[in-house]
């Protein structure tokens, strides 16, 4: 790890930017309007050249929970009009059939809009905020420090000299791998992932459902399918390790046999693959610590979890805001950085940690839990049991609040699940024996006596 010492950052003089942010994607972008829209000087700087650039290795989903987010960026209405696709998901388990969402459902709904059209939107947008500076092209290799704290990047863009971007805060927002936690020396956690993945743009005729998304969970594997912009589906598979020879050599083939092969199968045989396969073999879970003296961590750099969920894209914009109102007063003049980081810190922990317990420890490719599987089963009987879930699978709702009102719930319908079957199993009584032993009358008594009574 190589770090450049500055002589004027923080503790030497006035900074040149207030926030420099690397990374010009979701997270990076959301980061750099909320705070350029407060009055912050920002660069956003992103080693990509051309302002189209998108993300390609991506489901695209946008979960609910992250909506408010979009509409406080006023980016909701112009993702509408580039195509975008509102929609909730349906769940297939094993264990109870589809888990479809209620028609009464207290959720919002997510939005579908392909990376590549999302993207540039993203970096426009940011680009045109007051204050805001984009910097493509320029890929940063080393940190500015003052003592402990970090004060800046340094930059290259193409064969050109080094710029020194000093700034009093420093977001890292370049996703999974990302360079600057490593250059900061964060602490990193590691959570081992037991599935692959492979996915692509299909057209043709939509999935049942549609345009909500449908998800099987095959337990151990899951295929899904996203219906978005311009009629295109998205469909994906995340088989166990152990498939992934099945994959390597014909990844459309097999995904589309996979997909073929599905309860209530989407119509995969009649749709056509538009651009290439995407594919993804490692997808080991990565945690930092998403704060240090002068560095804030946002997006996949903070947080990187199982896509299998669907929570990136929502999780970049989530927390690009809650940086941004934890660290915006200080930026201006107004208070601690330092107390603002920590903020952030405990703000992301409360959003995001049992959520990310939770992912990772079904990551590994195990099988569901029996608690797993009388949640899922009993949802597809219950509408209100459904809604809990969905509040959950979009993260509406955090895992302690999903146990407390679901898991009574699903105990509740299984108790009388048994003891209705334990009615219907019972033998009936032989006449005139077990009636009268409990007092009834055998079905000759009934006759007799009523004919006694219309007389």
């Amino acid at each position: 790890m190589s770090n450049v010492r500055g002589t004027n950052g923080n503790g030497g003089g006035a900074a040149e930017w207030d926030a420099v942010i690397v990374g010009a994607s979701l997270a990076g972008c959301t980061a750099a309007i909320m705070l350029g829209r407060a009055g912050a000087r920002v660069a956003l700087v992103d080693q990509r050249a051309e302002p189209s650039a998108f993300k390609r290795v991506c489901s695209h989903y946008i979960q609910s929970s992250a909506v408010a987010t979009l509409e406080r960026l006023d980016l909701l209405e112009p993702m509408m009009r580039a195509g975008a696709v509102r929609s909730g998901a349906r769940i297939w388990t094993r264990f109870g059939g589809w888990v479809l969402p209620p028609a009464e459902s207290t959720v919002a709904e997510g939005v579908n809009l392909r990376r590549v059209v999302l993207d540039p939107l993203m970096r426009r947008t940011a680009a045109e905020t007051p204050g805001v500076e984009l910097m493509l092209g320029h890929t940063v290799g080393d940190l500015i420090r003052d003592g402990e704290a970090i004060s800046g990047v340094v930059a290259r863009q193409g064969g050109s000299g080094e710029r020194r971007l000093r700034g009093r805060l420093v977001i890292g927002a370049d996703g999974r791998d990302s360079r600057v936690a490593k250059l900061a020396g964060v602490r990193t956690k590691t959570y081992p992932h037991g599935r692959f993945a492979y996915g692509g743009y299909f057209e043709g005729a939509p999935p049942q459902g549609a345009p909500d998304a449908s998800l099987w969970f095959l337990d151990p594997d899951m295929a899904a399918a996203f219906p978005t912009d311009s009629g295109l589906t998205f469909y994906a598979v995340m088989p166990v390790k152990e498939r992934l020879s099945e994959f390597r050599a014909d990844p459309e083939g097999a995904l589309v046999e996979t997909l073929a092969a599905l309860p209530d199968a989407p119509p995969i045989h009649e749709a056509r693959l538009q651009g290439s396969m995407q594919g993804k073999i490692d997808m080991t879970n990565v945690a930092h610590d998403v704060t240090a003296p002068g560095l804030a961590l946002v997006g996949d750099a903070a947080l990187a979890t199982d896509p299998l969920w669907g929570v990136g894209c929502g999780w970049a914009f989530q927390t690009s805001e809650w940086l941004s109102d934890s660290v915006a007063p200080a930026l201006l003049g107004h208070g601690s950085l330092s107390r603002g980081l920590a903020r952030y810190r405990r703000r992301h922990a409360r959003g995001l940690r049992g959520h990310a317990f939770m992912i990772h420890d079904y990551a590994n490719g195990r099988r569901m839990s029996p608690v797993e599987r009388l949640l899922f089963g009993r949802a597809a009987e219950s509408a209100a049991l459904a809604d809990v879930m969905a509040a959950f699978g979009s993260r509406n709702m955090g895992p302690a609040q999903m146990m407390a009102r679901g898991l009574p719930r699903s105990l509740a319908i299984a108790a009388r699940r048994s003891l209705k079957r334990a009615g219907a199993s019972s033998p009936r009584p032989a006449p005139g024996t077990a009636g009268a032993a409990n007092g009834a009358p055998s079905p000759a008594g009934a006759a007799q006596g009523g004919s006694g009574e219309s007389r």
